[in-house]
């Protein structure tokens, strides 16, 4: 069980494509602007609906994978990031019961509904269907005895009478009750989160969207039948565990170090060196990736560096002529390079400086987008090839459909900054782009883990030489700790 009496609620569906991740930020945009304090988490590895949810919330939304973490690392961190929240809202991914297994919960967002000992609000498609909703429901409700469905909200509904007919319908079954009918068309369309998206700001998700999400779920949705907000306040239940901080003015100021560029921007402030726990190495400068190309990255495994002592220092590829001084490591996660090819190319100056730093000796990660502006070069759809950092000896190319997508278990092959050849860690894949050319024994490098896909067998990924570590695999350090363990014992400052 968890240790916070924090109200939560998870938000789940029948299927992809129901309509949950629209009736999540609706619900979140309208608590927030009733005042609550409202904290947000996905499942899944999904990187781009928590840059959605966060937006709605006003704070950083954490993602809670089963298949990647541990029960205790997902109620820990539930615990930690709701300690001053007045609600929790979790949104699921794909329907209840999808995850990384065809026979269990695993991975699922059942299971974390389950973990978290949280109510489900059950989202189905009412569209050309009456009584056969209950049916449905009632097979979700059954499905697994331990998972708790709390009440359906019929999105894609008719008229009154279709609602009336669906409460009527589960009332008769003995089946959690209506909470919500959502007329077709009601809700407005969002912006696609596909290939081509960059991520949640006001400019494709602005606030006129949100609170006409709020608007409909306040109108249709009786959200506090579930969550009850009023009566956790009333009892003086926050603040139970102490919060990691991440509030305004608390992580590394955007333009410290700049040479030139605006602060990234939306995003949540990076967490401080050594708060909340002991700091166990020298501070250390560890510059990251953050603009509208590279922004792919669990807050949490950001913060677990953070309470070692690192120092996270924001940095743009796209904008800043050179890099903030003082480094002693650099990260670049996934994004969208593609999209910036040309910009990211023609900023000689950055490409050059990173590639001087790779050279020197210090410690570079790059993942997925991170990687491919790593390499020589990038192929867009449009057939132009734009240069890149050239730090990797690879070129990549995008596709113009899915080239690979799950969750990925890494044996790691080679020594790199994560610790000796041997260590074993779980992480995720989902890109668009293929490597059309690589010398990956050439010139000290090696690759640097084989990739088990639970879908697609064993294959050799990854380039590692001295400190610099890339590849397509984003990893979730809480998968294997001791993997951080090693990595922080080595990063002493440079400088």
């Amino acid at each position: 069980m968890v240790s916070t009496g924090c109200p939560r609620l998870v938000i789940a569906g029948t299927g992809s494509g129901v309509g949950k991740t629209s009736i999540a930020l609706g619900l979140a945009r309208l608590l927030a602007r009733q005042g609550r304090r409202v904290q947000t988490f996905k499942v899944g590895p999904d990187f781009l609906d928590p840059t959605y949810l966060a937006l709605a919330s006003g704070r950083a939304c954490y993602n809670l994978d089963g298949w990647m973490t541990s029960p205790q690392y997902v109620r820990e961190l539930f615990d930690r990031t709701t300690a001053d929240a007045d609600v929790a809202l979790v949104e699921g991914v794909m329907g209840l019961f999808d995850g990384a297994s065809a026979t269990t919960l695993e991975g699922s967002t059942a299971e974390i509904a389950r973990w978290l000992d949280a109510p489900v609000l059950l989202v189905v498609n009412a569209h050309g269907a009456a009584r056969s909703v209950a049916a449905t429901v009632k097979g979700f409700c059954e499905f697994e005895s331990d998972v708790r469905v709390a009440g359906v909200v019929a999105n894609h509904s008719g008229t009154d009478r279709h609602r009336a007919v669906l409460a009527e319908a589960l009332a008769a079954a003995g089946l959690p009750p209506l909470a919500g009918a959502i007329p077709r068309e009601t809700l407005p369309t969002l912006p696609s989160r596909h290939l081509g998206l960059v991520t949640a700001d006001e400019e494709n998700l602005g606030p006129s969207i949100l609170d006409r999400l709020a608007d409909a779920c306040e109108r249709y949705v009786d959200v506090g039948s579930y969550v009850d907000v009023e009566s956790y306040i009333a009892g003086g239940r926050r603040g139970t565990v102490s919060p990691l901080p991440l509030g305004e003015g608390q992580g590394v100021r955007a333009d410290e170090g700049r040479c030139q560029g605006e602060p990234p921007s939306p995003l949540t402030p990076l967490p401080q060196a050594g708060e909340g726990n002991r700091t166990t190495l020298p501070a250390c400068r560890i510059g990251l990736a953050r603009d509208a190309a590279f922004h792919f990255y669990y807050p949490d495994n950001l913060e677990s560096l953070a309470a070692a002592g690192v120092q996270w220092v924001p940095f743009s590829p796209l904008a800043d002529g050179c890099l903030p001084a003082g480094l002693d490591g650099i990260y670049l996660g996934g994004g969208y390079p593609e999209i910036y090819a040309e910009p990211l190319s023609a900023n000689a100056s950055m490409r050059a400086e990173i590639r001087r730093f790779a050279d020197s000796g210090r410690f570079v990660y790059a993942e997925c987008g991170g990687m491919m502006y790593l390499g020589r070069s990038i192929t867009t759809l449009d057939g132009r090839q734009y240069p890149m950092a050239g730090v990797l000896p690879l070129d990549t190319a995008m596709l113009p459909r899915l080239k690979t997508m799950g969750y990925t278990e890494v044996a790691f092959t080679a020594d790199s900054p994560f610790g000796p050849a041997g260590q074993v860690c779980r992480g995720h894949e989902f890109h668009y782009s293929e490597i059309i050319a690589e010398d990956a024994e050439s010139d000290g490098w090696r690759r640097a883990y084989t990739v088990h896909r639970r879908r697609g067998g064993t294959v050799g990924e990854g380039l590692a030489r001295g400190n610099v570590l890339a590849g397509y695999v984003h990893l979730h350090w809480a998968s294997r700790p001791q993997i951080l363990d090693t990595f922080v014992s080595r990063l002493e400052p440079c400088s």
